[in-house]
Order: C-alpha cells, then structure tokens, then sequence
C-alpha cells in the first residue's frame, strides 16, 4: 500500500506539473492566436503596440540571443571544464569558483540590470545597445550553465578517463574526444535552460538593451526584446492585452525553437 501510495504522489506531481504547462500555453494560444500572423510578424508596431506587428521587436531579440550565447557558452564551458577537470577534491580556487556561481545563481535579475548599465552602458561606452543587453544577459545564465556543465563533465565514468590514459591520450584528446560527447545532455541542459532564462528577461534588459521598437542596424543600436515588449502592453498600454498576448505566443514559438535549434547544434558539434 505504501508502494502504491507513493507511485500515486510521484505521477501526480509530474501530472500538475504538465497541467500547468498546458494551461499557460492553451491560454496563450487561445487569446493570442487571433492577432498571429505573417503581417504580425514583419510588420512594425503602431499606436504604441496596438497595431501593427512586432518585425523590429522579434529581431531585436534574436540579436539579443545570439549574443548573449556567443558570449556565455566558451566562457561557461571553459569554466566548467576548469572545475571539473583541474579542480578535483578540495582545492581552494574550485571552492571560491563554485561559492561565487552560487550566489550569482541567487542574484536578482534586476541587480544584473543595474551591473550591465553601469559596466557596459557606461565605463565600457556601449551605451543602450543590443549588445550590452546581450553581455548582460551573458553574465546572468553563466551560473546555471557552468554548474550545469560542470555535473555532467564529472558524471562521465572513471573508467573511461582511466582508458584513455592507458591509451596514452593526452588530456585534451581526451576531453575532446571522450569527455565532452559523453556529457553533451548536460551541456544541452545547461544551454537551453540559461537559454530560457535569458529570452524571457525583462528587468535587466529595460536598463540595458533599451526601450526602442524600430528595426536595429547594428549590435550598437538600441533594441526592444519581446519580453520587455510584452510588459509594456500589458502594464502601460491601454487596451494592448490583444497583442501582448499575440506577442507571448510569439515568444513561446520563438523559445521552442531557439532550444531545438541549440540542442541540434551543440550535439552535431561535439559529435564530430
């Protein structure tokens, strides 16, 4: 009977969890669908957002992303293999690393914001741009993403560390060839839920990449994400719950394929 009990628990709670997960996306289908379209997509906003599309807006985030990626992922996975790989047992410098990704992980997104302003809108002279919001955003995954990493790079097996060393690979052979393919889930894990992170941000991104819907230029120019976009209809406009919640529907299609695309990516890459 405890079995069973217990058996009961378990699947109810994957079963809320997938409930809630259809709820959200069912009721942003059903309110956003309406407004979803091609035009939607390319066209720019008007009347504050209440006609019109969200073009600028989608590429302005994707600009966001890419950076954003291109930034945390060499420096997340170099991390990563550092604690992993040169920082077994209780050494000191894994100990500091791992203590100061520890309370980064437990940072508000808003003290991030604030951060990117001051380091990359103002010493660095980036100014209100794409790409402070992407480096921002960069700084704000890497924790997940290193620890992450980190836990699947130690979970690959002694004795295949063992078999390459009695092969006489080097270190870096090994990990290129043997350590990192096994890990990759891990990687992709770390990848898409930073990823997740990232695309859905709205603090941090108000105070760094900007508050500007045109069509950006160049990574210097100042762009709105589409999860700043989304609180700026439903919170300031009047009447703009129709396309925020056009807009979230975008940002959930926008997020699915962001992380089939990374996983697709990250597999081929460390495969070959």
């Amino acid at each position: 009977m405890r079995d069973a009990v217990m058996t009961a628990l378990v699947y109810l709670c994957a079963l809320t969890v997938f409930a809630v997960l259809v709820w959200i996306i069912a009721d942003v289908v059903l309110r956003g669908a309406g407004s979803f379209s091609f035009t939607f997509l390319v066209s720019e906003p008007l009347d504050a957002g209440r006609a019109g599309g969200i073009g600028p807006i989608v590429v302005s985030t994707i600009l966001i992303l890419v950076v954003c990626l291109c930034a945390a992922l060499p420096i997340g996975l170099g991390a990563a293999i550092f604690l992993s790989e040169f920082t077994r047992g209780d050494r000191a410098s894994g100990h500091f690393v791992r203590s100061s990704l520890d309370v980064l992980a437990g940072v508000p997104s808003i003290v991030f914001g604030l951060f990117g302003t001051v380091l990359f809108c103002e010493v660095l002279g980036l100014g209100f741009s794409i790409l402070s919001g992407g480096l921002t955003l960069a700084c704000m995954i890497l924790p997940l993403l290193i620890r992450t990493t980190e836990l699947g790079l130690r979970s690959v097996s002694a004795g295949d560390r063992l078999g390459a060393a009695a092969l006489a690979l080097s270190k870096t052979t090994t990990l290129r060839w043997i350590i990192l393919p096994v890990a990759a889930p891990a990687i992709i894990a770390g990848t898409v839920l930073g990823l997740g992170r990232a695309i859905a941000e709205t603090a941090a991104l108000i105070f760094t990449s900007g508050y500007v819907s045109r069509m950006p230029e160049s990574l210097m120019d100042s762009g709105r994400a589409l999860s700043v976009h989304i609180f700026d209809l439903a919170m300031n406009v009047p009447n703009g719950d129709e396309s925020a919640y056009a807009s979230a529907l975008v940002l959930i299609v926008l997020l699915i394929a962001v992380n089939l695309t990374t996983a697709s990516v990250t597999t081929r890459v460390l495969a070959r």
